[in-house]
């Protein structure tokens, strides 16, 4: 049977380079296997969402899921618990949390110079606030899960983080006027208190402000989301599926829709992921599963950072580490980004990502495109698309889309 192989290199598109002669980082990159792919397969230029609209790694990877993400996007911190290995029941409230540092009730650094959580935040940590129960779990970095469990809570409130440095930490959060959104502002509030004493006194902190380094004297949740019942993929779509990826956004993405979590040593969402062990993991687990998703995170975190030059050689070292997949037989590859984030702009954009479907050329119709790039894909046979778009296409190349009538 055909198998099928999804790799999402996350932020791959960009727009011109001044510096790289007016070539995005993917066009001026040395890619063989990527050109090879995109000449004996088809291309096209995906908008995750719809045309011109910035899409976020999560609503993208739901809608290439095949999940429409008005339906089952409830908020982010959902995934970021999943993906930390955190359990929710029905009802709680998932939140991302990042260590920051506050001076005279100011943030001055949303990150604690990247602190990492586990310093001051234990493998097990629970907090009573009145008949709610909070749990926390370091995740990356500064990084932090939080589950708030109790009655007569929402996250239909706003981030206590402002997202911006100079200001201060929210306060007033609540949307809406009812019972249960003031309530949660409340004991939100109240916990925010706690973690900002807690964290000010720990002995880690302590000892990096002795230091003049910044110190995590204040915990920033962002991405409330309500833990709601998702239709598995297996069901949806009648596909075994698995997961291979290093950050744990992504593999709760991957457990919020049912699939399998491969964990592979070496696999993280750095920059120095083994990218080679990601591949032949994924060649070996299409022997047992119907669809292998493999996620490659570090290319959208050198974008972020305006890095165009590390970016490109990232991306030439994904090119190398995809060589195997040209010896696989029944074997259908999609090669995409969630989006693109264009180094000079810094964030998402809501420009097209270049994509490419490779496998045997008796299942292909290829283009004309010879190379893979943002103006070479403008070209392809795909043509414009959508992230919905993706698992239907992939279910018929394969060979197991239903037939819509008779």
């Amino acid at each position: 049977m055909t198998k099928i192989i999804l790799i999402i290199a996350d932020g791959l598109g960009d727009r011109p380079i001044q510096e790289f002669g007016y070539k995005t980082p993917l066009e001026s990159a040395n890619k063989p296997i990527l050109n090879q792919m995109a000449k004996e397969g088809i291309t096209g230029l995906m908008h995750t969402i719809e045309r011109g609209m910035r899409p976020g790694s999560d609503t993208a990877h739901l809608l290439i899921f095949g999940y429409p993400y008005k339906e089952y996007y409830s908020g982010r911190g959902v995934f970021e618990v999943l993906g930390i290995g955190m359990d929710l029941r029905p009802g709680d409230v998932a939140f991302r949390g990042n260590l920051a540092t506050v001076e005279n009730g100011i943030i001055t650094d949303r990150r604690a110079g990247s602190m990492e959580s586990y310093e001051v935040i234990p493998e097990t940590m629970t907090v009573q606030i009145g008949d709610v129960t909070f749990i926390l779990k370091p995740s990356v970095l500064h990084r932090v899960g939080v589950i708030m469990r109790g009655k007569g809570i929402t996250s239909n409130i706003l981030d206590l983080d402002p997202h911006k440095v100079g200001v201060a930490p929210r306060k007033k959060i609540a949307i809406e006027s009812d019972i249960d959104s003031k309530r949660t502002e409340d004991i939100l509030n109240k916990f925010s208190d706690y973690m900002a004493d807690y964290l000010s006194k720990h002995p880690a902190n302590l000892k990096r402000k002795s230091e003049g380094k910044p110190n995590s004297n204040y915990l920033l949740l962002r991405g409330a989301g309500q833990h709601m019942y998702v239709q598995p993929i297996h069901e949806k779509y009648n596909l075994r599926t698995c997961c291979i990826a290093g950050g744990g956004l992504y593999k709760g993405l991957a457990k919020y829709v049912g699939m399998d979590i491969i964990d592979v040593p070496g696999a993280n969402a750095r920059i120095n992921t083994d990218l080679n062990a990601k591949i032949k993991a994924a060649i070996e687990q299409s022997k047992k599963y119907d669809l292998v998703f493999v996620h490659i995170k570090f290319a959208d975190s050198l974008a972020e950072v305006g890095d165009f030059q590390d970016k490109k050689d990232f991306l030439e070292k994904i090119d190398s580490s995809l060589a195997p997949l040209l010896e696989t037989k029944d074997t259908i590859v999609f090669f995409s980004g969630d989006h693109s984030t264009p180094c000079k702009m810094q964030a998402h954009s809501g420009d097209p990502v270049p994509s490419l479907i490779w496998g045997p050329p008796e299942m292909i119709c290829t283009d004309k495109v010879k190379e893979f790039g943002e103006r070479p894909c403008q070209g392809g046979g795909l043509g414009h698309f959508n992230g919905l778009d993706i698992i239907q296409n992939l279910l018929n190349l394969s060979g197991k889309q239903k037939l819509i009538g008779a």
